[in-house]
């Protein structure tokens, strides 16, 4: 039995929250709070399995409520965040905080689609309950330098492929979804700026990606911004794309890179790893390709089409890293993978692959 506690301060929330679930027979609601303090202490003495938690209440936020609970008496916990500027914002904090994951919801409780936000949240609160002891282990993640030291499978044991020296990337592409915002800045920060463009799919709605791009420039103090459509992608720069789209990479003349909105309806999530990663395939400049944590095995398809035209290094998050290992695991699990590193070493080998050498074929554009 799924123990469940919803945190929100309308009570017509609670009362649909507990709708959504009471007809599944693996779930039960065993607390209901009305302010974040009240969570935090419920969550201390019901040991909940997962925890909804809205993102504004009174007294303590979910931010601050989110952050207690990870450190006294972890467990997954998934934010109901309404799709506004400001919520978007919170919510990412909350997930660098350690909160698992989050479910967007219309600011209207008129415009609340019961149905969907239903089936969505019985599917996570499945998902995370089973992933409670994983989380509990994990939940320093956000805040430790390097990222939990590695105890899986050891480098020599996995099939990792060679990569000879060669000119330095004129290109950086990289896959994350869940977890992705408690694991990127560690990633970022470890990197430092780099002498050629990044981009990165971020498995997000449209609203979230501005404000996580806004987040990451501040707390990384790299140039970090949301895709458009027709951007130049010039060194140094660290690109989102923007939610619920997907982007390609074109090289209209040799050193200019453009980057093109152009959403697959063939893929099944938004935005697509293994678009990005194939449409870098098809530019003249050495690649890098990273695979980070995320639930399924967005990247993977992507990294074989870039691999059979490139023999590109593609570095994989170490799963025990991970908060879902899900991509990185699938990407490793192929023989695909160049180097597994915990994600601060996922930075530092990426500011070494992409110094500057020469390179006769390409030159990243200024």
């Amino acid at each position: 039995m799924i123990r469940l506690l919803i945190s929100d301060d309308s009570a017509f929330m609670r009362i649909a929250i507990r709708k959504m679930v009471e007809s599944e027979p693996d779930i039960e609601v065993v607390g209901e709070a009305k302010t974040g303090q009240m969570c935090v202490e419920m969550a201390r003495e019901l040991r909940p399995d997962v925890i909804t938690m809205d993102v504004e209440m009174p007294v303590m936020d979910g931010l601050e409520a989110t952050r207690q609970i990870m450190a006294t008496s972890p467990c997954p916990i998934i934010m109901l965040s309404s799709l506004t500027e400001r919520n978007s914002v919170t919510t990412i904090r909350a997930l660098e905080l350690g909160a698992v994951d989050f479910i967007a919801k219309k600011s209207s409780f008129v415009q609340l689609d019961i149905v969907q936000i239903g089936a969505d949240l019985v599917e996570k609160l499945r998902y995370w309950a089973k992933k409670k002891t994983r989380v509990s282990t994990l939940q320093g993640l956000s805040s430790a330098s390097a990222g939990p030291k590695t105890v899986g499978t050891p480098a020599a044991a996995r099939q990792l492929r060679t990569v000879p020296n060669g000119p330095g990337a004129g290109l950086v592409v990289l896959a994350i979804s869940t977890g992705g915002p408690a694991t990127l800045p560690m990633v970022l920060k470890s990197m430092g700026r780099l002498p050629c463009p990044m981009v990165i799919a971020q498995h997000m709605p449209p609203m979230f990606t501005s404000g996580f791009a806004s987040h990451l420039r501040s707390e990384c103090g790299l140039d970090v911004m949301e895709s458009t459509d027709q951007m130049e992608l010039k060194p140094g720069m660290v690109v989102i794309v923007k939610g619920g789209t997907d982007v390609v990479v074109r090289e209209p003349f040799p050193g200019k890179l453009m980057l093109y909105q152009k959403t697959d309806p063939n893929a099944g999530i938004h935005p697509n790893a293994d678009v990005l990663f194939r449409s870098a395939a098809a530019t003249s400049c050495p690649v890098i390709a990273v695979v980070m944590t995320g639930m399924g095995s967005d990247g993977m398809l992507g990294v074989k089409d870039l691999l059979a035209r490139k023999n590109a290094h593609v570095l994989a998050q170490d799963p025990e890293s991970c908060i879902v290992d899900g991509m990185p695991a699938s990407t490793i699990n192929a023989g695909l993978a160049s180097a597994v590193l915990a994600p601060a070493e996922i930075g530092t080998r990426l500011s070494r692959l992409c110094v500057n050498r020469t390179n006769p074929s390409f030159k990243t554009a200024v």
